[in-house]
């Protein structure tokens, strides 16, 4: 079972996410490596935002093959670099999500492994057995 919370005595999310999920019983688990904004051909989109959905899609690809949804992911932490801007990154994040909340972290970081990427993000998620 995953009981999403959003503790009283702790300030409200203050971005599309929840505070702690918390996991009880037989699950699977699954971690990715950071997910970049490349495609599959190689190509790597200029803007950010665009790396941002590539990323994200590269992730809901990635539990296709594990036979899992969005809403089975748990916690995910965003690598940002440079400038993005705020509003469309929420709803890039929010429309992926659709509707499931699970925990987040934002870091803004000076680079990622290459110039060309402006956009990683690391997974993890899990289903009932």
């Amino acid at each position: 079972m995953k009981i999403a919370r959003n503790p009283e005595h702790i300030h409200p999310p203050v971005a599309p996410y929840v505070h702690q999920i918390e996991v009880t019983g037989p699950h699977r688990w699954l971690t990715l490596s950071g997910q970049i904004g490349m495609m599959v051909n190689g190509t790597i989109p200029e803007d950010a935002a665009a790396q941002l959905n590539v990323a994200l899609e590269n992730i809901k690809k990635n539990l296709e093959s594990a036979n899992m949804k969005v809403q089975d992911l748990t916690k995910l932490v965003f690598y940002l670099v440079g400038e993005m801007d705020a509003s469309q990154r929420k709803e890039i994040i929010h429309n992926f999500f659709g509707g499931h909340l699970p925990c987040t972290t934002l870091i803004y970081v000076v680079a990622l492994a290459t110039p060309a990427l402006k956009v990683e993000i690391d997974a993890w998620a899990c289903k009932e057995l």
